[in-house]
């Protein structure tokens, strides 16, 4: 501080007294006491959709198949043969709340490299309700994924009729490898 500042700084502070009891001292609590909430970059990509939905009748299972899948990948994914790798549950959730879930989890497979994944979707015993819509909008928006190849309805000891398998792509980096590995066994 140079001195033509130091003066200016002690002429307004001339009448300025010092606290002498802290007891005297009330803070106020700040006005700005809510919590700052972060927000998830990667839901900003969600393009599951939410508009109108055509619900499932209870007795058709959930089923899909892109076209060009073997037709044994889909049997041994039916009969439980491929390993779990992960599982969702989404049991007694809001719908958007689903919907946020199952993006986030798919987006975590595909970049783990997964393959075979439960999902636990709930099953209801009317058509309208909440179980059945949420298994209603699963079944749309798994074929909203590019990287979901079939899904099917899952064993009773895995959820039945209220969880479903999911098979996804192999990955880049899988596909790389399992050709390395068939080429050096042809060698």
């Amino acid at each position: 501080m140079n001195p033509d500042d130091k003066s200016l700084f002690l002429d307004a502070m001339e009448d300025v007294q010092s606290l002498k009891r802290c007891a005297d001292i009330h803070w106020q609590p700040s006005r700005n006491t809510r919590t700052r909430q972060t927000l998830n970059t990667e839901q900003l990509d969600n393009f599951l959709t939410l508009g109108f939905l055509e619900l499932l009748p209870l007795a058709e299972p959930l089923a899909f198949q892109q076209e060009g899948v073997q037709q044994g990948v889909i049997d041994k994914l039916r009969s439980g043969k491929y390993s779990r790798q992960a599982s969702i549950n989404l049991l007694r959730q809001p719908v958007e709340q689903c919907r946020q879930m199952l993006f986030s989890f798919i987006r975590q497979a595909e970049r783990d490299g997964l393959r075979n994944l439960v999902i636990v979707h709930g099953k209801g015993r009317e058509e309208q309700s909440h179980p059945n819509v949420v298994r209603s909008y699963l079944a749309r928006w798994l074929t909203e994924f590019d990287s979901v190849q079939a899904f099917c309805v899952a064993l009773p000891h895995h959820g039945g009729s209220g969880a479903c398998y999911v098979a996804l792509r192999k990955s880049d980096e899988a596909r790389l490898d399992n050709r390395e590995r068939h080429a050096k066994r042809s060698r």
